[in-house]
């Protein structure tokens, strides 16, 4: 700050952006009055600060304010919660300048200026921080209000609901104390609703309003309007720290914001009477998109009974009969708004003495159903082209449009029980089972089942693929029942530690303390990770011919090409259906553990001899061959990335021991023997164990069974007039030498096959060992394509078991230390920072090399966009997310392309 009005410091103003106020010169900027400000200064302004300016440069009728910046709040906490040298003074000069316009004075004994004082963010947090109306009012300005509006109850109705709202947000006292005395003031009256307190019932309640506030402050309650005002100020940007606030913005992936801005508004009252209303509305219906003006309103209210329920509001429709000028100037509105800001709008208004003011409008929330109607309509309207239509819709929305969903009405009276991991989306009801051999048996007999186990294992394949839904009281959003599940579509609950399984014998279990025995019903909903007891009804998905029309857009200005994660044919249709080009990842492991083939399987685990595994491996090599050749024929003409055998063979091995038993007999072995090969192939860290190549540096046979299987598939589709396209992965690549060992075997099989020269196919590696993708310029040179597996780049780059980070990332989501779970969303700055360096290499040696991804990342949206900027050619995913994949892709080619004009 600087006391100086020289030609000098009058230049060095224009400069720097120094602001005078009477004479006073100041670095920053911290007030904006309502005049100044516009619809792209959100981050500064906030999303309710900027749009009222911008309604207000559009003329539209809007109370007068001014806003303190969301940067006034982060000095706030940087200095350790004191307000910035200069606020004080552009504060008064703002109020000043509002007393002005509006002709009267905050706190004056005959006319007083009541403002309100709101949040905002730049991003929409509804509910999250704190709001504080009538402010102004003292023991003396109400008298001046009651004698203003001749309307006693109006001014006392208020003068009760702000000490109510500034005890508790400004000074923290407790709700329930005021509710408690407010129900007690009714019932002595003998009424039910706040709006038949009369007078005298007011008068006594702001008395023991008063006393209460002493008695837990120790202060009397403030008469000083601009006191009132400064404690509201910093209780707003206290409520930045909330638990609420913090809660909202990590389920919500905010991240980067400055802090919430302070709105002081000047008041309107939708309580003076029957001339006066509160609403709040949609421009169009926010649950189906139909363009159809919707809403509520409340006469005779303040905004706050409408969001409380204290009473149940009227369709926005009546507002016509009661209000018949206001409605039609609401109805115009809402047309300016739409035209103004091209999307639906959620907005906010009041009417007092038969003139309607709006206090509010933002981007309104929408279903899936909703955002995808809306968008298409809005291009057919020409209110916007199809690049924002695309960028309209939330790809993490669209699960709701691909799996069964619970019917809304339902699960809002259903009592949830217990809550896990939202690991795989949709709804699913059945009976509860504990074993995958039973859930496969059930489902034989026309029951819909659930898996409830503690955790679950490759071993689980057929009874979670029987299930409707699975649900594990361990694991994490990548553990094996999220990651199996997902690929399936099948809806699942992971990680809920309210499920507590004794073992895998056990006939019950407890669900949020419920015993729960075999044959039970529940209900679990895998977009929440929230349990019911019982049948609740679900909601079949409705492709509508809107979301057809999206996804073309999308699949017009994507540059990647979406594959999917696919190890049946039923997974690769799925997928095809819903526009995948190409499998990036078949896992063949999955393959093993059907009947048919799981003891030749065993049998050549457990075998000494090279010959008799080669044996074994025979008998395997038919079914792996029709494996293939069914992912063929779906895939006609599109590539299908095929891994070789990558999980530890102890997988394979029966754990339990009466498993042991059966199979031994089946075998002509002892139990001992298996018993022995179990603990033999045991390992401490089975993930940075014996697998992936080096599985096939020891047994090769393994993996030139597989490859022979491979080329007799495409041989026998070409034959049928149907084009393969395998490309053969090996995982877990960290050498080179361990991928031309592996490429010796394929070349093997190839010659053996008589594949060579009549077999279109690709080599390459995956890289998820950091060596390799530090080494990929030398990797690169021996392949075709290449495939990051962040699951496993994750876990070996940060250094955390997948199956084990639930158990501590939630502490490190609240600490900061990661914004998002590494396991959701690929760590750009760790993991990220490495694929980066492994494309350019990768680039540097082979131009042409194909460069795709096939971990869970490949269909969460923030990593498509990631993978997109680094170049990637494609990305793979579970078939149900092949939509999210195709417009995240579309969207980050349209940033980009905007990024570039």
């Amino acid at each position: 700050m600087v006391d100086n009005t020289s030609p000098r410091i009058q230049i060095c103003c224009l400069i720097y952006k120094v602001y005078r106020i009477e004479g006073t010169f100041y670095m920053t900027k911290y007030v904006y009055n309502f005049k100044e400000g516009k619809q792209d200064m959100k981050q500064l302004l906030g999303g309710k600060g900027a749009n009222l300016c911008e309604m207000t440069r559009i003329n539209l009728p809007v109370p007068p304010g001014f806003i303190i910046t969301t940067e006034t709040c982060h000095s706030y906490y940087v200095n350790g919660k004191k307000y910035p040298d200069g606020l004080e003074d552009q504060v008064s000069k703002a109020l000043a300048d509002l007393e002005k316009e509006m002709g009267k004075k905050l706190g004056d004994k005959e006319d007083p200026l009541l403002v309100s004082v709101r949040s905002g963010a730049a991003v929409s947090m509804p509910g999250m921080m704190d709001t504080i109306l009538n402010l102004g009012l003292t023991d003396d300005s109400v008298k001046g209000i009651i004698e203003k509006t001749k309307n006693e109850r109006f001014a006392l109705d208020s003068y009760r609901r702000f000490i109510q709202m500034y005890s508790e947000i400004a000074m923290g006292l407790d709700h329930n104390d005021f509710e408690y005395m407010i129900t007690e003031t009714k019932s002595a009256r003998g009424v039910k609703l706040d709006i038949e307190m009369t007078e005298e019932d007011l008068k006594g309640l702001i008395e023991k309003y008063k006393a209460h506030y002493k008695s837990k402050t120790g202060e009397e309650f403030p008469q000083d309007p601009k006191k009132q005002l400064w404690t509201a100020i910093g209780a707003v940007f206290k409520s930045w720290q909330n638990e609420r606030a913090i809660v909202y913005m990590r389920l919500n992936n905010i991240v980067g914001l400055k802090g919430t801005a302070v709105t002081v508004q000047t008041m309107v009252f939708g309580n003076m009477g029957n001339d006066c209303a509160t609403g709040v509305a949609f421009t169009r219906n926010p649950s189906t998109g139909e363009n159809k003006f919707y809403g509520e309103f409340l006469p005779n209210a303040q905004g706050e009974d409408v969001v409380a329920g204290i009473r149940t509001p009227e369709s926005i429709e009546k507002l016509e009969a009661l209000l018949p000028e206001c409605y039609a100037q609401l109805i115009k509105i809402r047309e300016t708004l739409e035209k103004h800001y091209k999307d639906m709008q959620d907005l906010e208004f009041t009417v007092q003495g038969k003139k309607l003011y709006m206090l509010q409008t933002r981007s309104g929330k929408r279903t899936a159903q909703a955002a995808v109607r809306v968008a298409v309509e809005m291009v057919s309207e020409k209110l916007i082209d199809e690049e924002t239509a695309i960028l309209r819709v939330d790809p993490l929305q669209l699960d709701q449009l691909l799996h069964k969903t619970l019917d809304p009405k339902a699960k809002k009276e259903a009592k949830v029980v217990a809550k896990g991991l939202p690991a795989s989306p949709g709804a699913a009801v059945g009976q509860v089972v504990f074993t995958a051999e039973k859930a496969k048996f059930w489902k034989e007999e026309g029951k819909n089942v659930i898996l409830v186990r503690k955790e679950t294992s490759p071993e689980d394949i057929e009874g979670m693929h029987a299930a409707a839904g699975i649900l594990t009281s361990t694991g994490g959003m990548t553990s094996h029942a999220a990651v199996v599940a997902r690929g399936m579509g099948k809806c699942c609950v992971a990680g809920c530690s309210a499920v507590y399984v004794v073992n895998d014998k056990a006939e019950s279990c407890e669900i949020g303390g419920n015993k729960t025995n075999e044959g039970d019903w529940i209900t679990i909903d895998g977009s929440t990770g929230e349990v019911f007891m019982g049948k609740l009804p679900t909601v079949d998905p409705e492709l509508s011919g809107n979301f057809a029309t999206i996804m073309e857009w999308a699949k017009k200005y994507k540059k990647m090409k979406i594959k999917t994660n696919a190890d049946t044919p039923r997974d690769a249709e799925v997928a095809k259906k819903f526009g995948a080009e190409g499998i990036g990842l078949c896992r063949t492991e999955h393959m093993f553990f059907e009947k048919t083939r799981i003891l030749a399987m065993r049998k050549m685990i457990l075998s000494d001899k090279l010959e008799d595994r080669q044996k074994y491996l025979e008998q395997i090599l038919p079914y792996q061959k029709n494996d293939f050749k069914g992912l063929f024929k779906i895939m006609d003409g599109m590539p299908c990335i095929i891994r070789l055998l990558d999980p530890p063979l102890h997988e394979f091995l029966p754990q339990d021991e009466q498993l042991q038993k059966e199979v031994a007999t089946e075998m002509g072995i002892s139990p001992e023997r298996i018993k022995e090969a179990v603990v033999n192939l045991h390992e401490f860290n089975p993930m940075l164990g014996f697998r992936g190549c080096r599985l096939g540096v020891k047994y090769p046979e393994i993996n030139h069974m597989q490859c022979r299987a491979i080329f007799l598939a495409a041989l026998e589709c070409i034959a049928e007039g149907i084009k393969p396209l395998p490309y053969i992965e090996v995982p877990l690549v960290g050498h080179l030498k361990e991928l031309l060992l592996i490429k010796d075997i394929m070349e093997d099989a190839l010659k053996v096959t008589g594949a060579k020269g009549k077999v279109e196919f690709k080599f390459g590696s995956m890289i998820e060992v950091p060596r390799g993708a530090l080494t990929t310029d030398e990797l690169a040179k021996e392949c075709d394509f290449l495939s990051f597996g962040t699951n496993d780049l994750t876990q070996m780059t940060c250094g955390f078991s997948r199956d084990d980070v639930a158990k501590f990332i939630k502490f490190y989501l609240e600490k900061g230390i990661y914004e998002r779970d590494p396991f959701v969303t690929i760590d750009q700055e760790g993991v990220g920072l490495l694929m980066k360096i492994s494309v350019e290499k990768s680039r540097k040696t082979n131009p042409h090399v194909e460069i795709g991804i096939c971990g869970e990342h490949g269909g969460e949206p923030a990593s498509v966009e990631f993978c997109h900027r680094i170049g990637l050619d494609d990305v793979s995913c579970s078939p149900y997310r092949v939509p999210i994949a195709i417009l995240a892709a579309a969207q980050a080619a349209i940033k980009e392309a905007k990024s570039k004009k």
